[in-house]
């Protein structure tokens, strides 16, 4: 263990990195995430949101946060979608698919077999050229310069980007909805 190193220098670096990355989301909202929200108002199905890895613990709390504001939605791990569990996906249902990379395996099996069932896909990644991006019909960046990692590997700031992006989502339904207490 390093006790050279200053605790709350390396607290308040972490902050910054992810603060900076957070308030850069805004010059990323565009005509897809509008045409998104109003997509999930005129939709009749539910909400089904899919991650894998890390992205999976995000795409739980976007999903208790829609169902506790008013639009159903359910939790499709991206694994197991792929191995029996993409039956949850009914005719209606809207998939939003949340990944960093957008070119993972399990994502590109996952897509295709959404597509088959003419459901629409709401990405929200932070890669612009990547297959899911390219393939899915709303793109919702979520594009992080650095995560606050050290090593720029663990999932930090991208998964705190796709968090307030799954918020800024959901607070545009809940309000375009007139949802009340």
């Amino acid at each position: 263990m390093n006790t050279k190193k200053n605790i709350l220098d390396i607290a308040a670096k972490t902050i910054s990195i992810e603060s900076k990355a957070i308030a850069n989301l805004i010059n990323f909202l565009n005509k897809d995430f509008e045409n998104a929200v109003k997509f999930i108002l005129k939709s009749k199905g539910r909400i089904i949101v899919t991650g894998i890895g890390k992205r999976a613990n995000i795409t739980t709390k976007i999903v208790d946060t829609l169902n506790s504001t008013g639009t159903p939605a359910i939790f499709m791990h991206a694994a197991d979608a792929i191995h029996g569990d993409l039956g949850i996906v009914q005719k209606n249902d809207v998939v939003i698919c949340i990944s960093k990379s957008g070119n993972t395996p399990e994502i590109k099996v996952l897509i295709p077999l959404i597509k088959n069932s003419q459901n629409k896909i709401i990405a929200i990644t932070g890669n612009l050229d990547s297959y899911l991006a390219k393939n899915a019909d709303f793109v919702l960046n979520a594009y992080v310069e650095q995560e606050a990692c050290p090593n720029n590997l663990a999932p930090t700031t991208s998964t705190t980007a796709q968090l307030v992006i799954g918020d800024a989502l959901v607070v545009c339904l809940l309000e375009m909805k007139d949802f009340t207490s």
